[in-house]
This record gives structure tokens, sequence and C-alpha cells, in this order.
């Protein structure tokens, strides 16, 4: 069989892996010379801890699995099994961590309650102030700039993988079969459209009423800690965002201790995760609306220094980078990803909002799975 991926992305990336794993021929074709968008502009982080239960969950423990296998042959991805510390700071967010670990998937994401010391014990960089911390011990990290840098390294290995950069498809020309702006045909048994925020010119022509939107955010990168920060860590707005921490507990804190106002303007949590060269990935934001600012602007940079400088019990490194990133996510957030059927021989998979690096192993494992190859 032979694949044309569209996109190298993460998510392109992990279509073209799988079909090169089952013994495809593959041309992955991307109109940037490497992929610039949300696959870069992440935290890096395998996140189970706070996925919906059902197939979102058993989406991402599957990704989970997926993403060490592949680490274990491509060491450049750097996964790390470091798992994950969401800090709570009072009784309030105290009842939210308890009614999670009240679920019953709690022992599939690894969940547990530790006291604030034993929190330290995981995590010595923790020195601020916390009364304690949800540990998930399924969570993980990769290196978000590199990963499919090295992903596509590996598969360059293979006689059966071309990659086409600098390319972008304009058409789809019969079954199976796209055309691109410098006018050649690139002739396949399957087409997977895999390209991410980017929901105009040919997609729209494709799928005109697709049920996806895109989002922005905004992040930002520390020089050096200087020592190890082993797991990710959150704070309890996160609780906020994500479903797996629905429940009477959560409202009583909505109701009861609300974001601040700049959090809650830019509908903020913190998520941190160290680099491999010690600098700290910190965010972020979330906005909805379009057309969206084409700038960054400070008050969310200045909470977050805020709460990780708490939490940390010093000064954060200096910040060198900042930076906006964009991606698509399907309108129903319940739904792990938007896979569709637009042309014979044609396929769009897109969609998984924030869950595109956690999940896009599995993701592209399901799309193998489902067009037989």
């Amino acid at each position: 069989m032979r694949v044309i991926v569209v996109g190298a992305g993460v998510v392109g990336t992990m279509h073209a892996w799988h079909a090169v794993e089952r013994g495809h021929e593959v041309v992955q074709i991307e109109r940037e010379s490497e992929a610039r968008g949300a696959s870069l502009r992440n935290f890096g982080q395998i996140w189970v801890s706070g996925r919906a239960g059902g197939e979102e969950l058993d989406t991402a423990l599957r990704a989970r699995e997926l993403w060490e296998e592949i680490g274990a042959r491509v060491p450049g991805l750097g996964f790390r099994a470091i798992g994950s510390l969401t800090l709570v700071r009072n009784e309030r967010e105290r009842q939210v961590a308890e009614a999670a670990l009240a679920r019953p998937d709690a022992a599939a994401r690894g969940y547990k309650l530790l006291t604030a010391d034993e929190a330290r014990a995981v995590n010595p960089a923790l020195r601020g102030e916390f009364t304690a911390a949800l540990w998930c011990e399924r969570d993980a990290a990769v290196e978000p700039r590199t990963a499919q840098l090295q992903l596509r390294e590996a598969l360059l290995a293979s006689p059966r993988y071309t990659f086409l950069p600098g390319r972008e498809v304009r058409d789809v020309v019969g079954p199976g079969a796209v055309r691109d702006d410098h006018g050649d045909v690139h002739t396949g048994d399957a087409v997977v459209l895999c390209t991410g925020a980017w929901l105009g010119g040919l997609v729209r022509e494709l799928a005109p009423e697709l049920p996806v939107r895109r989002v922005r955010l905004q992040m930002m990168q520390t020089d050096p800690l200087g020592e190890p920060l082993t797991t990710s860590v959150a704070d309890a707005d996160s609780f906020r965002y994500y479903p797996a921490y629905r429940s009477d507990a959560l409202d009583a804190l909505n109701a009861g201790q609300p974001q601040t106002p700049t959090a809650a303007a830019h509908k903020m949590q913190l998520l941190m995760v160290q680099r491999a060269d010690g600098g700290l990935t910190i965010g972020d934001t979330h906005e909805y609306e379009h057309p969206f600012a084409f700038d960054t602007v400070e008050d969310p940079y200045d909470h977050l220094t805020e709460v990780v400088e708490g939490f940390l019990g010093r000064p954060l490194p200096k910040v060198r980078r900042r930076w906006a990133g964009v991606y698509a996510q399907c309108v129903d957030t319940s739904r792990v990803v938007h896979r569709e059927q637009v042309r014979d021989g044609v396929w769009l998979v897109t969609g998984p909002g924030g869950r595109g690096m956690t999940c896009s192993p599995a993701i592209a494992e399901k799309t193998a799975d489902e067009l037989g190859w």
C-alpha cells in the first residue's frame, strides 16, 4: 500500500510512522520546511491525568504506551516517565483532588494524594507554599521542539519513506490523489490530511461544515532552573479546565473561589515542564473568539510568574522565549479527534485540541486500523 500523508506535525508524523511500521510506502508532504505550529508550541506533556473517562482516557493511556515504546527506539524524543503533581493550597482545592481520587478510573491514572512533605520528597524543587498535591504517575513528557525531527530522522532510515517539504497541497485530483503547488501529482491508496490548525483553503473546500474551531494560547520558556524539576507541575486552576475533575467539589470551588481576574479573563491554568536543557516551559492561556490578537499580552505572564515563584519559593529564571500558538479543537470537546472521509481515498484527521501531543500515536494507530493498513 502507498500512503500520502499531508502535514508534518506530530499527528501527521505519527500517521507516517504507523504506516511505515506496517510495511507500507509513505510520502509525507509539508508546506513549510518543517512543521512550525502547535506540535512545537506545546508543553511536550503526555498528559493522562485530566482526561475524560472512557474513550479519551483509553486513547491517552494507549498513546502513553506507544510514546514509551517509540521513545525507547528513538531516544532523541526525550521521553521521560516523570509523572505530574497538581498542587493545592487550601481545603476547597483539596476536596477537588479527593473527588478525583474517588473516580473508578483513578488507579488507571496513577492518582495519589500526597502531603506537602511527600510532594517535596518527589520534587525537591518545590520549596514554596502549598498544602498537598495530586500525583499522577502515568503522566510523561517529550521534547516538543525536536520530537518531529527525531521521528523523521528515524523514518528516513526506511527506503519506504519520502519527505517532501516546501510543498502545499492544493487539489484532490482523483481517488487517493492530490496535486501540490509545484504541479506534481501524488497518488496513493490513501491520502490522510493532517493539517493541524490550517482549516481554510483546500480543507474548507473538502469539509465546509467542519465541526472544528481554532484556539489560541500563550506560553513562555525560561533559562535553566539550575536544579531538576523532577515532575510536571500544575496548579488547581487546571482542575477547572480538564474534564476528569468535574464534580460537586469543583462546582463548590468555582462558586466559592473564583479565579483571579487575570486568570479568568485569559482562561488560564498553570502547567510547567522542565526541558532537556534545564529551562522551564510554562503556560498557558486559552482564546476562543475570532479574530485572534496578533500580539502577546503581559498580564498572563505576570500571573504565571507569581504562581510559579510561589510554588518554587524562589525567583523564576529569566524568561528567554514567549510565543503564541494556535491549535484545532473539535467543537464537541468530548470527541478526541475529527476523522472524516472527504473524498474517495482521502481522509481528514484534525481537531484533537490540546490533546494532540498526548494522543497522536493512538489517534494515528486508530486511523491505520480503520483504514485497514
